[in-house]
């Protein structure tokens, strides 16, 4: 429906109610599973993930329509004005698209960690944390992010938003996590971020196994905590006697690839 622009709504028969009603349901986590349905929202995003999910549905503005953008032909469409998208958008300011996408199964292979460097999060409970975690892991070429069961919901608008794009290439996956990383290959790495660890810059550091980044408030559970076999800590360059107490969860993950990746010369 949507390739052929002839095809589109006019203004007079716009979104329904009813499509509007769905939509703003997708915002809850119990109806993202019932209907197995996500909203993403922003040219760039909806460009992105385009290739990547399948597009059920997608409200947008003329102006974005005349950029051609291709959509699958069986993907509805509606164009809409800006005070629709409005009505309808999870943003405080809606950019020209809002898509609806499948929630896809992604099954997980454990080998993954035992030959290359995973992400895991160990009760991560804020969505924009969640979101820019899997933007870094993007950035730092980490294919695969392992949440506990107890992580933000990983199609949370917020969530969505603060990836800009990176579940596109980026696989999250939610588990038990300390079964997981009890079932790893004997000799996998297992690196906890910990602040009573060694120092970042002075460790050993593989190019495989698995990164376990703790909760915003608590740190690492003590289930996965007695799991970990290298324990790690970003040390503070303060030198005034005092200096904040840790990390934001994001940004301690962002230094923590950093090295990881540096080190490996990839």
């Amino acid at each position: 429906m949507c390739k052929d622009t002839a095809k589109i709504r006019k203004f007079a028969n716009m979104i329904t109610k009813n499509r509007i009603k769905f939509i703003r349901s997708l915002e809850q986590k119990k109806y993202r599973k019932v209907h197995g349905c996500f909203v993403v929202e922003g040219p760039k995003v909806v460009e992105d993930m385009l290739p990547a999910f399948e597009c059920e549905y997608v409200a947008c503005t003329r102006e974005w329509l005349d950029r051609h953008v291709p959509l699958p032909s069986s993907c509805e469409c509606d164009e809409v004005s800006e005070d629709e998208l409005r009505r309808i958008s999870f943003m405080e300011h809606p950019q020209q698209v809002l898509a609806v996408f499948r929630i896809p199964e992604s099954p997980f292979q454990k080998r993954s960690a035992e030959i290359d460097l995973c992400l895991a999060l160990d009760g991560v409970q804020n969505p924009g944390n969640l979101g820019t975690i899997i933007r870094i892991a993007d950035w730092f070429g980490i294919e695969h992010v392992i949440c506990s069961s107890d992580c933000a919901d990983l199609y949370n608008p917020k969530v969505v938003q603060a990836a800009m794009g990176s579940l596109a290439r980026v696989k999250v996956h939610y588990m038990d996590l300390p079964a997981f990383l009890r079932s790893l290959e004997p000799g996998t790495p297992i690196y906890g971020t910990l602040l009573d660890g060694d120092d970042l810059y002075e460790t050993m550091l593989s190019t495989r196994g698995v990164i376990v980044m703790g909760n915003e408030g608590n740190g690492l559970s003590d289930e996965v905590r007695q799991l970990v076999t290298s324990r790690i800590k970003i040390p503070s360059f303060n030198t005034s006697g005092s200096s904040a107490e840790s990390l934001n969860v994001g940004v301690a993950t962002a230094v923590v690839c950093s090295e990881f990746k540096r080190r490996s010369g990839s």
